[in-house]
């Protein structure tokens, strides 16, 4: 049974309607939405974000050298709800923490470079929104290494899709960090600090790992649009038999995805799905097939292969904090003559 808490979170934090994948940028009302404390009041005039022993004011940042680039997130705790009968204390994800958005902003490592810290062996990230988590109190924090911060295209964002922040996506300015899972890209960030030692924060060192070992980028993952229409309280779709057009996205943070296939028999066979031009380095890839539904229920799934050579799993194994699941997703259908 659902508790109290997880109502709360769940009505802070919301997840990206399946149906809008057949978006190729979210529109930034329906980009999932994790907070995990309070949305920080921020006066812009007066923010500054310190990087080292410099200090830079939003019209300094906005000033420089900028880019847009889309970038695909998910939440690495996407599909915890769907992991076994062990519930992590947390939001109870399904499948729909994932979104892609066209974020604009200027390069970290220029910065990091300036001010004097570029050389440090890694780098803590610490936005503005604190509380309590795992009995500590703390600050939303995040590192990085020399390699990973310094990375062209890891970016200090003040807008999404072409507007600036809002409140409850880190405005005025939030990290982003392209193919990596969602708490990296630290929201409402104010401070930029060199590390010699790892960094040894609560959501570093206690949250985000998977028997000891950090979560990092993300697994390959393919989601498919539901088909036909689905029904007011269970959401069973039903479609009629023939030819049903199947659409979707597929994602990885390790590499570019080259294959998607589909099966319509709970993952018995798989026929493969034809794809998209990419968006970009960094997003999800659309791709379609046209399934021969026959009457009955059968189950649809997808899975996705990348360039790595990382292939989706049909079932994953349990975790106690629920992260990563990435095993396939599944939908039944009922098919009518």
């Amino acid at each position: 049974m659902i508790g109290l808490d997880e109502l709360q979170l769940a009505a802070r934090n919301h997840a990206l309607p399946l149906e809008i994948l057949r978006e190729p940028i979210t529109p930034v009302g329906l980009h999932y939405l994790l907070i995990h404390f309070d949305i920080p009041a921020v006066d812009a005039a007066s923010w500054r974000l310190h990087v080292g022993d410099r200090a830079y004011s939003l019209d300094e940042l906005r000033s420089r050298e900028r880019r847009t680039i889309p970038v695909t997130f998910e939440c690495a705790g996407n599909g915890r709800a769907l992991m076994g009968d062990g519930r992590a204390p947390s939001q109870p994800w399904l499948l729909e923490a994932v979104g892609t958005a066209e974020w604009t902003g200027t390069a970290l490592a220029p910065l990091l470079h300036e001010s004097g810290i570029a050389d440090s062996s890694e780098f803590v990230f610490t936005g503005l929104d604190a509380g309590y988590q795992g009995g500590v109190e703390h600050a939303y924090e995040r590192s990085l290494t020399r390699d990973e911060a310094l990375d062209d295209d890891v970016l200090l964002v003040d807008e999404m899709n072409g507007s600036p922040l809002l409140p409850q996506h880190g405005y005025p300015l939030r990290l982003v960090v392209p193919g990596w899972y969602g708490m990296t890209n630290v929201k409402w960030l104010v401070r930029i600090e060199a590390q010699s030692e790892p960094f040894a924060g609560w959501q570093q060192q206690e949250a985000y790992k998977i028997d000891g070992v950090p979560v990092t980028r993300m697994l390959p993952r393919s989601l498919l649009v539901p088909p036909g229409i689905p029904d007011f309280l269970t959401r069973e779709r039903f479609v009629a038999a023939g030819r049903v057009p199947l659409t979707g996205r597929a994602w990885s943070g390790w590499a570019p995805i080259e294959r998607v296939e589909v099966s319509d028999d709970g993952g018995e066979t798989w026929a493969d799905a034809e794809l998209d031009e990419p968006l970009g380095a960094y997003t999800w890839r659309g791709w379609r097939f046209v399934w021969d539904a026959q009457p009955g229920r059968p189950e649809l799934c997808c899975r996705a292969t990348d360039a790595a050579g990382n292939v989706q799993p049909t079932t994953a194994a349990f975790n106690e904090g629920g992260y990563c699941n990435n095993a396939v997703q599944r939908i039944r259908v009922t098919v009518s003559r």
